[in-house]
This record gives structure tokens, C-alpha cells and sequence, in this order.
């Protein structure tokens, strides 16, 4: 796939190994920090390159020195790839080091072709070579339907899959029940209440520590219909099992339906409670052992106020120091059951046992004090040769019309994802969940989501698709559906596509291979977000040139091949936004 960047990084680590050869540079340099970007002010060229500067220290050289001779051994070399033969650029070295390279515009209309040959592939990479990648995220509790907070996490995990897959990596997308805890429990109590009430009892006002959502009406509901009074005046230690397995299956299909809702999918539900009766928390534990990683010790106590429950007891501990964590974790509570870190460390450990060595997941705010735990145990688990990345998904504040909404008749306590999705649509939920990095807190108005303005980006850059959809269908007034393929604009002459304007918006979209591959080694899909609505800006500009300057106007109708070059740019807009809109699972409008 065309990539003017890595194409032109290529030719820079090429003409570093020439120097080296010469023996101008020592031989063994490390060129993994030789970045080539747009610079940050357009006016000093196409291109930019921070080589010299990054090795310039290590070679204890002058940075400007050094740039001047890598811009000389640049100098008369040819971009290797077929689509830019014959097309030149020159090479500026700047204070303090930097490099500027400006291109020919033929390399930009190659950069055109490019597109509209791929089509929504563009951008489309290798660098993840197959290596496979477990994404999870989610995973709420079973004891409810989905909130807000939850569905940015589910946006942020899905995204992020779909944004490694582009990227070139095998992707498996997971859910982990936590069907093991006291929360289901509390579930099964709360249904068997429910279940009471719909064969006819008054239960009254629902207990403290029970779940209070409406929801639960209809659970109680489906027992009543499905067992009758089978569960009725019996003891406790009869019902919860079987009430508990009931309940889990139940909201487990509730909060897949949220999901489906959300176009959010999963390869595997791994549930806590078949791990532990599998015998891997056992099995994790035994291999941390093995390796001298667990032992009997009293823990310091916590800095500050002593919780009410602490005391200096002998623990079974995980040396999670030995790997970075602040203080060693504790295994077992006081009654003898493992902790919520041993079974967790149980499930990593079976992810590192199926073949995954690149671990994500996609975490809420309130778990930021579990990640250093996580990561500890990961690398001990796998003797360094897994990593795991989490992403901590900040708080959604939901408002409407400036005012603050925070209750939700259905679930007794928050606003629910379903509530949210009906009312604004899956694709501007999932758009706006995206908008600012995952730590960050979002502020969610429904008003400004549903508002057709600038200062609303889902609205902004489907716009920008449908403005495009607009001008072709217009051009098909005037010209016969085969010249208008993609194919066939691809071959048409670009060369008169030269107002500053139009070339800008060419570069623009030439750096999408570059977003999709920074992007996902950094595992931040918002950054797509940020470019979708850079391209919609500079297309909407361009829009609004020609409707002032009739010469640049897209369909001219006294001058067929510059209108078709200019459908040419256009087609290959609505291809970049799409392939964009593609990765956050949002459908491209095609009318606004």
C-alpha cells in the first residue's frame, strides 16, 4: 500500500546506511526514532525528517552538520515506488537539524491515484505482521444492562480491534464474565425477590444491598414462568445456585443486546466461574510458585487512614515488586477464598497460555490502582515475554441542554447505553466516544450531539461524505458512469490539480496510511477522530473556495478534464472518510 512517509523514511534510512558505508557514520546506528512527518508549519515544505537530530547526540556531532550531510547524500536519489517515477524533490536542511523536503506535485497526484485504486483499503498496513492480539474489554459485571460508561469502553475496545486489524494484526476481541464474585449473589437474592413479586407477593420497598432496577422485573418474570413456584418458601441454600446461573444467563443476554445495539461484537465470553472450577487459578498460582513468587508475609500497613477491615495478618502474597508494583499483593482473603487478583491472574494467565503475547484491556477509570498488579503478574507469569497495555476509560458526564441527566427509570440508578443509543443513534454514540482520548472525561450533550453545526464532529465530517456523495451524483448528469469508476478517474490527468488549496487537501489524505500505523502502535483511536475532522475542515474549505471563485468550482461543464480530475479528489475524500468512519464502526451518510 502507497505510504509517502514510509516510502520516504526508507529513502532516508537508505542514504544513513550509504554514509555509514562510506564510513562517514559508524556502522550499527540504531534509525528507530529517524521519523518522517508532515511539518509542523506547511510553509516549510511537504515532508520533514528529525533524523539528524536524533542521532546527533549519540554521534556527539553538531545537528546542523550532520543534516547538511544526509541532505547531500538525499541528494539526486529517486523515490523507489513505481507510482512516483520520474518524480523529483529537494531537500532543505534547517536550524537546528531538521530536514524539509518538498516534493513534486506529481508525487501528490500518485498519492491520488493511490486512493482511489484502494478504495476503503487504503491505508490499510503490515506492520502488525499477523501477530496476534487479545483485546479485552467490557466485561462489566452481569447484574445489569449496560450504562454510558460502559459503552465507551465498548466503543474505545472495538475501535481499537478494528483499528490493529487495518493495521496488519490478528485480532481476537473478548469478554470476561465475573460470574464468580458476591455481586451475583446479590443478583441471584435480588431476582428471587423479583420472582417472588411476579407470582403475586408484595415485597414491598426493595432491601438495602439488593439491586434495585426495573429491569429485574422481568427476570423475575421469565423464573416465574420457566420453574412456577418451584422456588417458593424454600431455604436460601436451595434457590441461589440455580437462581444465581439463571440470572447470569439473563443478563448476559441483555447486555449482549446492548451490545449488538452498539455494533459491538466478540470472538469469546470467557466466564471467571468455569476458569475457577477448571482448576486455573490452581494452575497460575502453582507456576508462580514454582518460580519462588508467592509466599506467607504481613503486609505494611496502607499510607494514611487505616481501613476499618485491616489488620497486620499473615497473607499468602504475590512478589509483585520483584515486577514493578509498589507493595506485594495478597491472594487469599481471611476465609481462605482467593481474591479477586488471584482469578484474574488465572485468566491472564490462560490468554498467555492460548498463544497471545500482545494483551490489551480496556478498563473503567475506578480499576487505575489494579493496573500496576496486572502488568506485574503478566510479566511474571510469562517470564517477560508478554506485555499487557490497559486502557482506563475516564467517566461520561451525560447532559442535556446544559442541564445534567443522571437518572434512568430502568436501572434505578444511571442513565442506561440503551436509553443513550435510542435516543441519538449507535453511529453518533460511538463517533463522540471517540472524540477525546480514552483518560480524558467526555461531556456527552444530547442537544449538541443532535445539532447540525460545525461544532458538532459527527455531524461535521459526515457532511464532508455526504457534501462528496452530493457532487457525484451531480456529475452523473453530465458524464456516463464508467468515466466516473473509480478506476477510470484514477487514470485520468491530475496534473491540472494544482491551486494550493486542492494540493493541501491531497497531502492531507496522503497521511492517512501514516494515522492508521501511529495509531495503532500507540493504541489511541481517537487520533482517527482528530484526522476525520482535519480532512472534513479542508474539504469543506475547499468547498466554500469554489463556491466563491468560479474556477474552482468541481463540476464545470465547458471543461470536462478538470472537472473529472477534480472528481477524482472528491471520489477519493469519501473514500478516506469512509475508510475512517470504517474503523469506528459508523456508517458513512450519503444524504444530510
Amino acid at each position: 500500500m502507497t505510504n509517502i512517509f514510509g516510502d520516504f523514511r526508507r529513502l532516508v534510512v537508505a542514504a544513513l546506511d550509504d554514509l555509514a558505508a562510506a564510513g562517514t557514520l559508524p556502522a550499527g546506528l540504531d534509525f528507530s526514532r529517524v521519523a518522517v512527518e508532515p511539518p509542523r508549519d506547511p510553509a516549510h515544505g511537504d515532508l520533514a525528517t528529525n533524523a539528524a537530530m536524533v542521532l546527533a547526540g549519540p554521534l556527539k556531532q553538531n545537528p546542523m552538520a550532520l543534516a547538511e550531510r544526509i541532505a547531500a547524500a538525499l541528494a539526486g536519489r529517486e523515490l523507489v515506488s513505481a507510482d512516483y517515477r520520474g518524480s523529483g524533490f529537494t531537500v532543505t536542511a534547517v536550524r537546528p537539524g531538521f530536514l524539509n523536503i518538498r516534493l513534486d506535485p506529481a508525487v501528490w497526484h500518485a498519492q491520488l491515484r493511490a486512493i482511489l485504486r484502494a478504495g476503503t483499503a487504503y491505508g490499510n498496513s503490515t506492520i502488525g505482521g499477523g501477530e496476534p492480539v487479545n483485546v479485552e474489554f467490557v466485561s462489566a459485571n452481569p447484574t445489569g444492562p449496560l450504562h454510558v460508561g460502559h459503552g465507551r469502553g465498548a466503543v474505545v475496545g472495538d475501535a481499537l480491534a478494528t483499528l490493529l486489524a487495518k493495521a496488519g494484526f490478528a485480532v481476537h476481541r473478548e469478554y470476561y464474565i465475573n460470574d464468580a464474585g458476591a455481586q451475583v449473589d446479590v443478583l441471584a437474592r435480588s431476582t428471587h425477590l423479583r420472582y417472588r413479586e411476579a407470582l403475586g407477593e408484595t415485597v414491598g420497598a426493595i432491601p438495602e444491598g439488593f439491586y434495585p432496577g426495573e429491569y429485574l422485573v422481568a427476570t423475575g418474570q421469565a423464573l416465574a414462568e420457566c420453574d412456577g413456584d418451584r422456588w417458593l418458601g424454600r431455604p436460601e441454600a436451595e434457590w441461589l445456585a440455580p437462581l444465581r446461573e439463571f440470572a447470569v444467563a439473563e443478563m448476559i443476554g441483555l447486555i449482549r443486546a446492548d451490545l449488538a445495539a452498539l455494533g459491538v461484537g466478540f470472538d469469546a465470553f470467557v466466564s471467571e466461574q468455569a476458569l475457577v472450577a477448571s482448576g486455573a487459578v490452581d494452575a497460575a498460582l502453582a507456576a508462580l510458585a514454582e518460580r519462588g513468587l508467592i509466599y506467607t508475609g504481613v503486609l505494611e500497613p496502607p499510607k494514611g487512614k487505616l481501613p476499618d477491615d485491616w489488620e497486620p495478618r499473615p497473607q499468602t502474597l504475590f512478589r509483585a515488586t520483584r515486577f514493578g508494583d509498589e507493595v506485594d499483593r495478597p491472594l487469599k482473603k481471611s476465609d481462605g477464598s482467593w481474591t479477586y487478583f488471584a482469578a484474574d491472574i488465572a485468566y491472564h494467565h490462560d490468554k498467555f497460555r492460548r498463544g497471545f503475547r500482545n494483551l490489551i484491556d480496556v478498563w473503567g477509570a475506578d480499576h487505575g490502582g489494579y493496573v500496576k498488579r496486572m502488568q506485574a503478574a503478566v510479566k511474571a507469569l510469562s517470564e517477560s515475554e508478554a506485555a499487557l497495555d490497559v486502557k482506563l476509560t475516564q467517566l461520561v458526564n451525560l447532559f442535556d441542554k446544559g442541564e445534567p441527566v443522571r437518572m434512568s427509570k430502568r436501572a434505578g440508578t444511571f442513565v442506561t447505553l440503551r436509553e443513550v443509543i435510542d435516543e441519538v443513534g449507535r453511529d453518533a454514540f460511538r463517533f463522540i466516544m471517540l472524540t477525546r482520548k480514552n483518560d480524558q472525561t467526555l461531556e456527552f450533550d444530547f442537544a449538541k450531539v443532535m445539532e447540525q453545526s460545525k461544532d458538532n464532529p459527527v455531524f461535521y465530517v459526515q457532511y464532508a461524505h455526504a457534501r462528496a456523495a452530493s457532487v457525484m451524483r451531480h456529475a452523473a448528469e453530465q458524464f456516463a458512469p464508467e468515466l466516473l469508476a473509480d478506476a477510470a478517474l484514477a487514470a485520468t490527468p491530475l496534473d491540472r490539480l494544482a491551486d494550493p488549496v486542492e494540493l493541501a487537501l491531497i497531502r492531507l489524505l496522503a497521511g492517512w496510511p501514516r494515522i492508521v500505523e501511529s495509531a495503532a502502535e500507540a493504541h489511541e483511536p481517537h487520533r482517527i477522530a482528530f484526522f476525520l475532522q482535519e480532512v472534513a475542515a479542508q474539504f469543506h474549505l475547499l468547498w466554500t473556495k469554489g463556491r466563491d471563485e468560479a474556477s474552482l468550482r468541481f463540476l464545470i461543464a465547458a471543461d470536462p478534464e478538470l472537472t473529472r480530475a477534480r472528481l477524482a479528489l472528491v471520489r477519493a475524500v469519501a473514500l478516506v472518510i469512509a475508510s475512517g468512519l470504517a474503523v469506528f464502526g459508523v456508517e458513512p451518510a450519503e444524504e444530510m
